[in-house]
């Protein structure tokens, strides 16, 4: 895949981070062969001195039909190693490339919807339904 973005927020990039980040993309193609694009965003908003930093990473794949957006936020799941919330999040997203990828292959049933019964109290038959 051609188009890929990496940017970072409050944590200087390196190049063992994007090298990481560029192999799961590649990794990302064995879902969807129609990946358009690909932006990831590594964000460590906090500077906690007790806890250690978290990071927030956030993942927008194009594909054709559909954007997907796969976003691990810290307060859910803290991660204050870099790589397991990268690891966590591509995770994520490959999970979600193989839903979207079998809903357009039409591996996924679509179910019809229920008919509605009627409900003998509604209709004022309080009997057994035999006729007085």
């Amino acid at each position: 895949m051609d188009q890929v973005q990496i940017s970072f927020r409050g944590l200087e990039s390196t190049a063992a981070i994007e090298s990481n980040v560029r192999e799961r993309v590649d990794r990302l193609a064995r879902y969807h062969d129609d990946i358009l694009s690909c932006r990831v965003m590594i964000e460590s908003p906090h500077h906690h001195h007790r806890h250690g930093n978290l990071y927030h990473v956030r993942i927008d794949l194009s594909v054709p039909g559909a954007e997907l957006v796969v976003s691990r936020e810290p307060e859910h799941r803290p991660h204050e190693d870099l790589y397991v919330a990268i690891r966590d999040a591509f995770d994520a997203a490959e999970r979600r490339l193989e839903d979207h990828a079998r809903i357009r292959r039409g591996a996924v049933k679509a179910h019809a919807p229920r008919a509605r019964t009627a409900d003998s109290s509604s209709e004022g038959d309080l009997g057994g339904g035999l006729p007085t």
